[in-house]
């Protein structure tokens, strides 16, 4: 008696991936009605999130992190360089974002990750680079960030940034001497460690106004956040909204996509002034506004919405990990 039901049970699953693989939006469109998605999360809940750090040894700070089957792996080393005549003061961050041609089927080697000068924005406000000065002029960190894809299954940059955010929390500067020739090395590397150290021990750098992101996409009357690979390409619109760790705007980026057009007049406020303008804001693609006043666009203030109760997860997620390394 169990052989039909199983059989039956088989026909209506090969049916049903058969109209997903044909109708993909008709598909996910018909569960949008019911407020769900397939794989059964509500429309503005993420995935599961988890961050490992110290994932790679060799490395001066990293971290794992996971945002369902999007994994991310970002590591940095700490290299002396010779500061610029126009900051002498200041270290540097370089940041690569390499895409092999493993994490996904439709990425081919060679091709340009686009995302590295987009994550190394967010930073601007979270790390001061006066930290990373060693001796005015003469010497100053270079933090090397690379960060890999090894999973692209949608919300890369949520997942990048997530990464990059864990990997400098993780960080230690490493302790550094005079050498033979005057010159500034690394300790541990040159076989220093009896020389009288520059800075005393490893420390920590500051971090403020530690950058989180939500990307969400819009189809019609719909907003769903944290999309897979497949909603992200069957959908109409991406927008990433970047908010710091007291949840400000820092930026918003829309990467690609459908054009948003809304005419309509705008309650807006600028250092506390309210007013009201009548405008069409029209958001194309690669546009990233940094905005500084509030707009009562529907999509965009629930969006926002959305991304303020994400960044507390992950705030939460990332103490969690940084606890889990400290009782190691």
């Amino acid at each position: 008696m169990g052989l039909p039901n199983a059989s039956g049970d088989l026909s209506t699953e090969v049916e049903v991936d058969a109209f997903r693989c044909l109708f993909p939006l008709r598909f996910y469109e018909k569960h949008l009605l019911e407020s769900i998605r397939p794989d059964a999360r509500p429309l503005g809940r993420a995935r599961e999130t988890t961050i490992a750090l110290g994932a790679v040894a060799s490395a001066n700070g990293s971290a794992l992190a996971k945002i369902g089957s999007t994994t991310m792996l970002a590591a940095i080393k700490m290299e002396v360089m010779t500061p610029s005549l126009e900051t002498p003061d200041e270290g540097c961050i370089a940041i690569d974002f390499h895409m092999p041609s493993i994490c996904s089927p439709i990425v081919r080697p060679g091709r340009p990750a686009e995302a590295a000068p987009v994550v190394a924005k967010q930073f601007s406000g979270m790390i001061n680079l006066k930290e990373l000065s060693l001796v005015s002029g003469k010497a100053a960190w270079m933090a090397y960030l690379d960060i890999y894809c090894l999973d692209a299954d949608g919300a890369l940059f949520d997942t990048g940034l997530l990464s990059a955010v864990a990997a400098f929390s993780h960080l230690e500067i490493p302790v550094v001497s005079l050498n033979d020739d005057g010159k500034i090395v690394l300790s541990e590397e040159q076989g220093l460690s009896d020389r009288e150290p520059i800075n005393k021990e490893k420390r920590k750098i500051n971090l403020s106004s530690v950058p989180f992101s939500l990307t969400c996409v819009l189809h019609k009357n719909y907003i769903l956040a944290d999309p897979t690979a497949e909603e992200e390409s069957i959908m109409d619109t991406t927008v990433t909204v970047v908010l710091d760790s007291s949840s400000q705007l820092i930026s918003l980026h829309k990467p690609g996509g459908t054009v948003l057009a809304y005419t309509s007049a705008i309650q807006c406020s600028y250092h506390g002034v309210f007013f009201t303008v009548t405008l069409e804001a029209t958001l194309t693609p690669r546009l990233c506004l940094k905005l500084d006043m509030k707009i009562t666009f529907p999509w965009m203030q629930d969006c926002i919405a959305l991304t303020r109760q994400r960044v507390k997860e992950l705030q939460k997620i990332l103490e969690e990990a940084i606890s889990g390394m400290e009782v190691d």
